[in-house]
C-alpha cells in the first residue's frame, strides 16, 4: 500500500528560545520512536514559531539566519530519525532592521533543507476586545509559492493565517500538492469557531490531505492562548487526528491509493473550466 505515517507536533511555545527547542526535538524523538506496535513517523511536523512565542521585544534574540543554528539542530534530528521534518516556523533574519520572515523549512532524511516557505499573508487583525495583532510590525511577507517532493508525493507549504486565503491552496494544489502543511499559532478566540472549518474546507476543496501542527496554551505577552487541537484531515474532509489541549504526538497514516480513487471518482480539479474564471486576466490586473 501507498501510505505514509505523519506524526503532529503540538508545543506551548514561550518566551525562552532554548526551552520551546529543547521541547520540540524532546517531541521530535517520541513521534520518531515506534511504539505500542507502531512504527515511529515517517515525517514529523512541528508549529508555527515553534523557536519563540512571546513579546515583539525579544524577537531580535529569537531571529536567526537560514541555515544557522535552530536548522542545524533540527537537521541533526531529521538526519538521526531518518524522517522528513517541517521545521514549523521561526524568525528568520532580514535585510531589514527589525524585521524578519516568518519562515518554515522542510529536511529530508539526510538532514539536508529541501525546502524553504516565508509565510505570505501576515496576521493583521482587530477583534475589538477579543483579538488584536499586527504582524507586519516585525514580519516581512514572503512572496513565493513552494511544494517540494516527499518519497514520491508533492506536498504544499503554508502559515497559520494562510489558511484564509484559498487561493493559495488552489495554486498547490494546481501544482500537485498531495498534502497541504498548515503549521499554526491559532488563537483561542477564532480557533474555537473556525480551525476545523477551514482545515476540512481546504483538504475537500483541494482533494488533498491538511496536516496542521498547533500550538497550545497560554503565551506571552497578556497570557494570549492558542487553540491547540493538532489536525490531519482526509481529502473527503474527515478528520484522521485531532490531538488534546495538551503537550504532545498526534499520529496518522495517510492513504495515497485512496487519495487517488477519490480524485478519479469525484474529479472536481479536472473539471474545473478556468477560461470561464478569466485567471489570465485577474493575474495580469493583479
Amino acid at each position: 500500500m501507498d501510505t505514509m505515517r505523519v506524526a503532529l507536533v503540538q508545543i506551548n511555545s514561550r518566551h525562552d528560545k532554548e526551552a520551546n527547542i529543547r521541547r520540540a526535538e524532546e517531541l521530535i524523538d517520541e513521534a520518531a520512536t515506534p511504539a505500542g506496535g507502531y512504527p515511529g513517523a515517517r515525517v514529523v511536523a512541528l508549529p508555527e514559531y515553534v523557536n519563540y512565542l512571546g513579546a515583539r521585544s525579544g524577537h531580535e534574540d529569537a531571529a536567526e539566519t537560514i541555515p544557522g543554528p535552530i536548522t542545524e539542530r533540527f537537521g541533526a534530528k531529521a538526519k538521526q530519525h531518518g524522517i522528513y521534518l517541517l521545521g514549523g516556523s521561526f524568525h528568520e533574519r532580514t535585510g531589514t532592521p527589525d524585521k524578519y520572515y516568518n519562515t518554515s523549512v522542510l529536511f529530508d532524511p539526510n538532514g539536508e533543507i529541501i525546502a524553504k516557505y516565508r509565510k505570505i499573508h501576515l496576521f493583521d487583525i482587530d477583534l475589538t476586545g477579543n483579538v488584536s495583532a499586527n504582524e507586519s510590525e516585525t514580519i516581512l511577507p514572503g512572496d513565493e509559492i513552494v511544494t517540494a517532493e516527499i518519497d514520491g508525493h508533492t506536498v504544499g507549504l503554508t502559515i497559520c493565517y494562510d489558511l484564509r486565503f484559498p487561493e493559495l491552496y488552489r495554486l498547490l494544489a494546481l501544482r500537485g500538492a498531495e498534502i497541504l502543511f498548515v503549521p499554526a499559532a491559532f488563537t483561542m478566540f477564532t480557533g474555537k469557531d473556525h480551525w476545523h472549518t477551514l482545515l476540512k474546507a481546504r483538504a475537500i476543496e483541494n482533494q488533498a490531505f491538511v496536516v496542521a501542527p498547533g500550538q497550545t496554551g497560554a503565551h506571552e505577552p497578556n497570557d494570549s492562548r492558542c487553540y491547540g487541537h493538532s489536525l490531519v484531515v482526509d481529502p473527503w474532509g474527515t478528520v484522521l487526528a485531532d490531538s488534546p489541549d495538551k503537550e504532545g504526538v498526534v499520529t496518522a497514516e495517510l492513504d495515497f491509493e485512496y487519495l487517488a480513487k477519490l480524485r478519479k471518482q469525484l474529479p472536481s480539479l479536472a473539471n474545473r473550466q478556468p477560461g470561464a474564471y478569466r485567471e489570465r486576466e485577474a493575474i495580469l490586473a493583479d
